[in-house]
């Protein structure tokens, strides 16, 4: 695997470059530095809030693009350089729908805060880690904000008990299993392909030239995008079947294994 042609890498956060404690290791700032001073530009591509994904890489937020909410907010510095609103309409029938499923909880993600119910604190404790800006509203049908993705939580599966009431819904939206507990429900084009596809075309990256890794269905759009997609020991099968090679899981440093052997 010959490496030497990389000039851009890209990552997913949680059960990526994130470990169990939702932490990025100093070892990968370290990396970041060599990845700097050769001119290897830095992306990040999570379904999480931009401000939480700012909260984790702060110390280098400025050399860096964030693609947030599953590409549908794209920001570099302080430059938007994508966003890709979901319909009113739209959000409309995912509440309805979520109304008929227990233990379902809808986030309607906007580019700066986020809109909750407040019926349940377990829910609202938990997240805090993946929301640094969010808000206890009354009813979510009623927020007139621009809404970039509706994320739903189930404290049991997503895959189980989510996905399966709006699975229909893909006829005209981008419904991806996210994480064990998450399904992100937003435009068609609101997905990390489609923001990776901008990015890359903006600096001229062609397939050879990028790296990227992930671990969940949401990262399946990006990681065809590469020569170089790696998919973590502890990601879904789904994504280890698209993933052309496979590195350490996300607490045994898998990232940060791939990039040693980049600078190598």
């Amino acid at each position: 695997m010959d490496l030497s042609s990389i000039k851009m890498v890209v990552t997913d956060m949680d059960g990526t470059l994130l470990n169990a404690n939702h932490e990025v290791s100093s070892r990968f700032f370290e990396l970041f530095k060599k990845m700097k001073q050769r001119g290897i530009q830095f992306v990040a591509a999570s379904g999480r809030q931009y401000s939480s994904m700012v909260s984790k890489l702060d110390s280098i937020k400025d050399d860096m693009i964030f693609i947030s909410e599953n590409g549908a907010y794209v920001k570099r510095q302080e430059e938007v350089l994508l966003t890709t609103p979901i319909k009113t309409e739209n959000i409309n029938d995912i509440l309805k729908l979520m109304k008929n499923v227990k233990d379902a909880h809808p986030v309607l993600c906007s580019r700066n805060n986020a809109y909750v119910g407040g019926s349940s604190n377990k829910f609202i404790n938990l997240l805090k880690e993946y929301y640094s800006e969010f808000e206890i509203v009354e009813n979510q049908s009623d927020i007139t904000d621009e809404v970039l993705k509706v994320a739903i939580y189930h404290f049991e599966s997503s895959e189980q008990f989510i996905y399966p009431v709006v699975k229909h819904l893909e006829d005209s939206l981008k419904v991806k299993v996210s994480g064990a507990n998450w399904v992100d429900v937003s435009h068609q084009n609101a997905h990390k392909g489609f923001a990776l596809e901008k990015v890359m075309k903006e600096y001229s990256i062609a397939s050879n030239e990028v790296l990227i890794f992930g671990d969940y269905n949401n990262d399946i759009e990006m990681l065809r995008l590469s020569d170089y997609s790696f998919a973590m020991a502890n990601a879904h099968s789904n994504v280890k079947e698209v993933a052309k090679f496979e590195t350490a899981n996300n607490n045994e440093f898998g990232v940060e294994v791939i990039l040693e052997k980049l600078f190598n």
